[in-house]
């Protein structure tokens, strides 16, 4: 298992805590793996979502740090979503 997903999925937990969503979304790092979350959980799999979101880890760290908004990944191509992007919308409070 990639201790950078762990580390990205305890820095997930709490934020899930305070998100508002319905669905499932996939966070897939390039070269990393991926984590699958609801609004009230998260682990590392590779199941199916209504949202997949892919990019980088330096990408995600990014986010995380608030140092990327998830809007300007997106609309720069650092972060490709396919699935539901109203929901992937709702998410953004979760990654940034």
């Amino acid at each position: 298992m990639s201790e950078f997903l762990q580390d990205i999925l305890e820095e997930l937990k709490p934020r899930l805590e305070e998100a508002s969503f319905d669905g499932s979304a996939k966070l897939a790092i390039e070269d990393e793996g991926a984590i699958v979350f609801t609004s009230d959980s998260a682990e590392i799999s590779d199941a199916d979502a209504d949202v997949t979101m892919s990019t980088d880890a330096d990408t995600v760290r990014a986010m995380f740090n608030k140092e990327l908004d998830p809007t300007a990944a997106f609309m720069s191509g650092k972060l490709a979503i396919d699935g539901d992007m109203g929901l992937a919308m709702q998410l953004a409070a979760v990654l940034g």
